[in-house]
């Protein structure tokens, strides 16, 4: 930062010395009319993925590593203790969100985030070593339990940005998060089980031949490692005033775009969240979103390596990390590109209504698409789960600017602590439930309604349906906007 850059802005508001918040409105108020800020968005990719990739890298080789540990007492067992390891990520998240939110609001959201990121590093790793089930769920455990940085790095994304690159920023979170447990699972696709598929450079009398599904794990603990160092440099957004409570009332309202004498009109000090209603019915929403999202993620993969003879498509961890790498990059080029002119034109919830009916006669397409063969079924199922993963990350970026819009910024981080509390545990419902299902549904091939797999999508696209109509007045209500907050 140069310093005869902000001269023109302290003529006109009011900074703190020695505030980081302020350092951060400084460098916004210089920037006016210089583009996107790409650097600041680039954090935010960075940091968003470091969490995301841990959470469905295990995807792929969940099936097989349940397999190995020899728990299961029939093969259609096996996913419901899949379901169970997959859970334990987001029940650990569930009981910890909010708490990391009011820190966030206290110490900062730099320190939440640097937090969150090591505890990728250490548990991850440690996942990857695991010799047996209980160590498995209970490192996943640990993992979700330290690893609170999402509902702040959304809070964070809004602060680092200017009014107008919000609701990119905001996109940059959900596309990041998006592509994180798109790739995630590319990586424990093609690397687990690396001395099977790659004889020639892994023996079979090494260290990765006992610990099979160890080197996706390695990998993003190296990754999220070398992101833990650079977060040092990341700036932090919180105002933090050691002058008096008008100080930072002065300083939010700077934040929200308006003047120190109309501060009054802005900040709404000690509000209760759990009775702000744009807030929560938003909350509520995205919850049931969250659920579906992460139930079909583990059904996705699930079923794909599942045996044909139980309505699997008997894929390798090779096919599926396929489909879902190039899953990946249409959502990328989506996201970036794309979306944040639709959302310009349409409104984020229009178009997320749109995404949620559409999204239903599309899953319920899957059980059908299996009976595919070859080429024909890879490229169909490719399209199915591009335009799938497009919808929902529609769907979840416009409840997150719902979200962030309805608070102001002193409590945006304990508002995403409630929603990433809310999340986290019908997450954490999600993937043994529906492990559950997919188990009971494979014992039932031969049943004359809903057949099969065709229960699980079914009960899926039921899920979709209740969020969608969620979606409609009376349920949901968006903040009345003022001139000072509004985005566009």
């Amino acid at each position: 930062m140069e310093e005869e850059n902000f001269k023109q802005p302290l003529l006109e508001n009011k900074y703190y010395e020695g505030c980081p918040g302020c350092q951060v409105d400084q460098a916004k108020e210089s920037s006016k009319g210089q583009g996107v800020p790409v650097r600041n968005l680039f954090i935010i990719w960075t940091v968003v993925l470091c969490a995301a990739l841990p959470i469905s890298s295990l995807f792929p080789f969940l099936y097989f590593m349940v397999r190995d540990f020899h728990i299961a007492k029939t093969e259609a067992d096996i996913s419901s203790y899949a379901g169970y390891v997959g859970s334990a990520f987001m029940l650990g998240r569930c009981l910890t969100s909010a708490l990391w939110g009011f820190v966030a609001d206290i110490y900062g959201r730099k320190p939440v985030i640097v937090i969150g990121i090591i505890a990728v590093v250490i548990f991850n790793t440690l996942f990857g070593l695991s010799t047996s089930f209980w160590m498995a769920v209970i490192t996943r455990f640990l993992q979700g339990s330290l690893n609170g940085l999402l509902g702040p790095v959304k809070a964070y994304a809004s602060e680092l940005v200017r009014e107008e690159h919000q609701a990119l920023a905001i996109s940059t979170v959900t596309a990041a998060w998006g592509i994180g447990l798109i790739i995630g699972p590319a990586v424990g696709g093609y690397l687990s089980q690396p001395v099977e598929k790659y004889p020639n450079i892994f023996p079979e009398d090494s260290f990765w031949n006992k610990f099979p599904y160890f080197l996706p794990n390695l990998v993003i603990s190296a990754v999220a490692f070398v992101v833990a160092i650079g977060c040092i440099w990341i700036p932090e957004t919180l105002h933090n005033h050691k002058c008096s409570n008008e100080s930072i009332d002065n300083a939010e309202a700077l934040e929200n775009g308006g003047s120190v004498e109309g501060k009054d009109k802005i900040i709404q000090k000690n509000e209760n969240l759990l009775l702000n209603w744009p807030l929560m019915s938003s909350v509520i929403v995205y919850c049931v979103f969250a659920l579906h999202d992460i139930a079909y993620q583990e059904v996705f993969s699930l079923w794909a390596v599942s045996p044909e003879r139980l309505g699997g498509l008997s894929f390798t961890t090779d096919d599926v990390g396929n489909v879902l790498s190039i899953s990946g990059l249409a959502l990328i080029i989506y996201q970036l590109t794309v979306y944040p002119y639709v959302e310009k034109a349409t409104g984020p919830i229009r178009i997320a209504r749109i995404s949620g009916m559409v999204a239903i006669p599309l899953l319920q397409s899957y059980p059908f698409i299996a009976l595919l063969s070859g080429i024909a079924l890879y490229t169909l199922l490719t399209i199915a789960s591009i335009l799938k993963n497009i919808l929902s990350v529609t769907i979840n970026t416009g409840l997150f600017l719902l979200q962030n819009r309805a608070v102001e910024q002193h409590q945006r981080g304990a508002a995403n602590g409630i929603s990433m509390t809310g999340m986290s545990l019908f997450k954490a419902i999600g993937p043994a439930t529906v492990g559950a299902l997919l188990t009971w549904s494979q014992k039932r091939m031969d049943a004359s309604f809903l057949p099969g797999t065709h229960l699980v999508f079914f009960v899926l696209n039921i899920v979709e349906a209740v969020g969608l109509l969620m979606m409609f007045k009376p349920f949901l209500v968006e903040k009345k906007k003022t001139h000072s907050d509004q985005l566009h």
